[in-house]
């Protein structure tokens, strides 16, 4: 009887470990930007909770126009390293125009 029990037991944490997704951690979708004279980037199913730096964004030149098409909220910033006290918020669907200047993001 012990050992059936301890069978069952040990299926069922198996079955529970097998349920959880996997992209727990990741902003499913994509993330939009401009850079550049006419150029556009996108981070595809980024990893939630991270900050990154938009590859193509430097401090001479900053990416612009980000649009959120993940499923999460994603914080952008004005300086990379997502430092400094210029951010904004976008909700998942959510985008911004030409004038905001991004360096770099963090999905929540």
């Amino acid at each position: 009887m012990r050992l059936r029990n301890a069978v069952l037991a040990a299926t069922s944490a198996i079955a529970l470990v097998l349920a959880v997704p996997v992209s727990a951690n990741a902003a499913d979708g994509e993330f939009r930007y401009k850079y550049g004279s006419d150029f556009t980037g996108a981070l595809i199913d980024p990893k939630g909770g991270t900050c990154v730096d938009l590859p193509e964004a430097t401090e001479a030149e900053p990416a612009f126009a980000p649009s959120n098409q993940t499923r999460s909220t994603a914080t952008v910033f004005r300086d990379l390293g997502c430092a400094g006290d210029t951010y904004f918020v976008l909700r998942p669907g959510g985008r911004a125009g030409d004038r905001l200047l991004v360096r770099s993001v963090v999905f929540s």
